[in-house]
């Protein structure tokens, strides 16, 4: 017999402006090209938990987060101003200090009474985050949503809608970090955020010297059966150390030492291929998100603090029945190299490419893209009340493009560590999809397989 679905009420205030606490400059900043391009282009709500904390219980969350909120404004001062467009589709940044969108809410609802389902998709996630008008766009919007509930446990749930264009999720967590600082009385950030976006500029005169599958412009007059987006679904899976062990042990000995990440990312590609039901000679593509901080000169210190997007997305290019008429260990192959592309070199490629190619769109057509914020460690950002019960990513999806699955760590209501693989796909192609898992894991030979978590969303994606 399966439970009602939880259901609660949520009140809210008007949302408000929160400017910088003092004082900050009025200048126009451009965005790098790095962050402007299409791909960016939208809004992605990140979500954080915190249970109640006794030691906290004469402050109010709401208060405590708004104060500290305009102190971090001072020195993310761009946060508080505007995204304006010039020529050529050139994103800039107005700072005019009006400040960021605040919303204070209520909800008639524990923690507790969540169960298990402390992640994405979270029951009635549209009350958590209250729809602004307008606050979809990214042109002349304010840059930041944010909307804060208390639980009557004494709980609370934080949403930061995230302008892409403005940060990545290591910048994201720079800010995060800094707001936390903040209201735990610090008077300024431990690391101070640089822009420098001209470091990720085009150069004189563009030119592309690297191959960048992952922005490949591909038509197809074939109905596409993964861009139905009437009945997506938004989905957990959760992934135990016994999986990783089954994913480990079903690939060749030599690949044996890959990440966990190299072995979730390419599960997904081949139980989303399979659930697809695409033609064998159907072109695929898998697009790993890679930071890219680390692959700039040790000595380039502008780096240091630098919270705009500094990423690329390469892809690994296969047919359909070539992924899944071979092992794991084909697709974890594809993953690792197409990881080792990313150099200094490979992003001023593609700073260069969204010039010369006006800031194009990457390749959607039968390609899926992964993100992993396990090194980000969004869970430790704490404003008082501890680490989060979870810190990450509110729902799969990248904007329009369902695409985009997440790994986020996370600890299960046992208390085991793990890791939780947020994915989006018609509700016919999910029910493929975890069964195709499930068999992958073999839960009948293998003990603590991955768990099919029930609770979803359905509907079209927005933000």
């Amino acid at each position: 017999m399966t439970s009602a679905p939880l259901l609660f009420t949520v009140r809210r205030s008007q949302p408000e402006l929160v400017p910088p606490a003092a004082p900050t400059p009025r200048e126009v900043k451009l965005l790098s090209d790095i962050d402007d391009q299409e791909g960016l282009r939208f809004n992605i709500p990140m979500m954080f938990i915190y249970r109640h904390e006794p030691s906290m219980k004469e402050k109010d969350p709401v208060k405590v987060l708004r104060h500290a909120l305009s102190q971090a404004l001072v020195y993310y001062y761009p946060f508080a101003g505007r995204i304006r467009e010039g020529a050529g589709r050139k994103l800039m940044v107005d700072c005019t200090g009006e400040g960021v969108m605040f919303v204070e809410a209520e909800a008639d609802v524990t923690l507790d009474e969540f169960g298990d389902a402390l992640h994405p998709p979270l029951p009635c996630f549209e009350e958590l985050l209250y729809d602004v008008p307008g606050s979809e766009l990214i042109i002349d919007r304010p840059i930041r949503l944010i909307q804060v509930t208390r639980l009557k446990c004494g709980s609370f749930i934080l949403v930061v809608y995230l302008n892409h264009t403005m940060s990545d999720g290591a910048g994201l967590k720079l800010f995060m970090n800094a707001w936390a600082e903040m209201a735990r009385g610090a008077h300024k950030p431990s690391i101070q955020p640089v822009w420098n976006r001209e470091i990720l500029m085009a150069r004189d005169p563009p030119h592309i010297t690297c191959n960048h599958h992952e922005y490949e412009q591909i038509f197809s007059s074939n109905t596409i059966k993964e861009e139905d987006t009437t009945t997506l679904v938004h989905q957990s899976f959760f992934f135990r150390t016994s999986d990783i062990v089954v994913l480990r042990l079903l690939v060749p000995f030599h690949l044996r030492h890959c990440t966990t990440f190299d072995l979730i990312t390419s599960c997904f590609w081949c139980c989303r291929t399979k659930a697809l039901q695409l033609e064998a000679d159907d072109e695929i593509r898998m697009m790993c998100i890679v930071n890219a901080r680390s692959r700039f000169n040790a000595n380039n210190s502008p780096l240091v603090g630098y919270y705009g997007n500094c990423f690329a997305y390469p892809a690994a290019v296969t047919t359909a029945g070539k992924l899944c008429g071979n092992s794991l260990g084909y697709a974890v192959e594809l993953v690792r190299k197409l990881k080792a592309e990313v150099t200094e070199e490979y992003m001023h490629s593609v700073a260069d490419l969204m010039v010369i190619k006006e800031r194009c769109l990457f390749t959607t057509i039968r390609s899926c893209v992964v993100s992993d914020v396990t090194r980000i460690k969004l869970r430790e950002v704490d404003f008082g009340w501890g680490e989060a019960v979870y810190g990450g990513a509110a729902k799969s999806g990248a904007g329009p493009f369902p695409g985009a699955a997440y790994i986020i760590p996370h600890k299960n209501v046992e208390g085991e560590e793990g890791f939780i693989l947020l994915v989006c796909l018609s509700f016919e192609a999910m029910k493929r999809f975890a069964k195709e898992l499930d068999e992958m894991l073999d839960l009948k030979q293998w003990p603590g397989g991955s768990t099919f978590m029930q609770n979803s969303t359905a509907g079209n994606l927005r933000g």
